[in-house]
């Protein structure tokens, strides 16, 4: 079994994963139109940092507030690995600065980097599931970041894929996705922190297919979602699950493709958490940052017993260009 033994959010909206998590409760978004932030590129909506990030120093700013927070002592371990997700890195080159990291924190091993479109936050999550369940390692440091640059935001123009007003997924009149900033880390372990008196939460199953449809649109079937959720929904039934959470970008295919493979899957009648209004799409981030809302949204769930015992499971799916699709499902208690 694999356990979150600690996380923590940096974005717009705040630092820390309450601060983010109630900002979310509080509707509080951090979209907003930016006219200059680029040279040369038409005015867009996204979620921004003031400050503009350097994609290094957010990510290790990240992993030491996680482990300070659960005061963990794990760092200079060889029993521990870095798993860094990212879609763009620092000007493509993503092995460089994920060596910066582990090397920061004194880690002896070979970090991992996973880069597979919009997926890869989850993407990463998987590969963490699978080193530790192996015994390769005794923990794993899951880091997701991005940052935005000319260079994407010229280039998600280019596909005409940009709201110009503050993203509404699953809306008659969705007219794109907004991209968004942050940097999130999940830190996962063989074994549950002892005397933690936080909740709890384990990562219980993950899958990926590739639908190899077209190189950005999704299925119109939603076939390669669908086969994630029927595989991570193993075992279990839709009336156990509590939350989904939906990748929700507000672009016109892939939220009717998620519909679709949601209603294949069970699933239109479970509650669902929609975060790209708050935070926009922040691509290697996103399955970072979005899962531990998930689970912490669930958590209050459970907390303040809108959900009965039974109903502990939680559901994180993503997909992205090239037909990848990606779900993991976790325990929270």
């Amino acid at each position: 079994m694999v356990y979150c033994i600690g996380h923590t959010i940096i974005s717009p909206l705040g630092e820390g994963s309450q601060a983010n998590l109630e900002a979310v409760q509080a509707g509080r978004s951090g979209l907003k139109l930016y006219t200059h932030r680029f040279a040369d590129v038409e005015p867009f909506c996204a979620s921004l940092f003031d400050t503009p990030q350097s994609f290094v120093p957010l990510c290790i700013k990240s992993v030491e507030d996680a482990i300070t927070n659960y005061q963990l002592q794990i760092t200079n371990s060889k029993d521990t690995v870095f798993i860094l997700s990212t879609t763009k890195g620092d000007n493509l080159d993503l092995i460089t600065p994920a060596k910066t990291i582990a090397q920061h924190f004194g880690n002896p091993n070979a970090p991992i980097v996973v880069s597979n479109a919009c997926t890869s936050g989850v993407c990463a999550q998987i590969t963490a599931m699978r080193l530790l369940e192996a015994g390769l390692y005794r923990h794993a440091i899951v880091v997701g970041c991005d940052i935005q640059s000319r260079f994407i935001v010229s280039g998600f123009q280019s596909f005409k894929a940009l709201s110009p007003e503050p993203c509404k997924p699953f809306s008659p009149d969705r007219q794109g996705l907004n991209l968004g900033e942050a940097a999130a880390t999940i830190i996962y372990s063989q074994q549950p922190m002892a005397n933690s008196q936080q909740p709890l939460w384990t990562l219980e199953a993950g899958s990926i297919h590739n639908d190899a449809n077209h190189l950005s649109a999704p299925s119109r079937t939603g076939e390669g979602a669908y086969q994630c959720l029927k595989d991570v929904m193993e075992g279990i039934t839709a009336d156990q699950i509590a939350l989904v959470g939906v990748h929700g970008t507000a672009t016109m295919y892939n939220d009717a493709m998620e519909t679709i493979a949601l209603e294949r899957a069970g699933l239109q009648d479970v509650p669902k958490s929609v975060l790209k209004p708050f935070f926009g799409h922040t691509m290697g981030a996103a399955g970072v940052v979005e899962t531990i809302l998930c689970a912490m949204q669930a958590n209050k769930m459970v907390n303040d017993q809108m959900v009965n015992d039974q109903m502990v499971n939680v559901i994180k799916m993503l997909s992205g260009f090239g037909g990848v699709n990606a779900a993991i499902r976790l325990r929270c208690e």
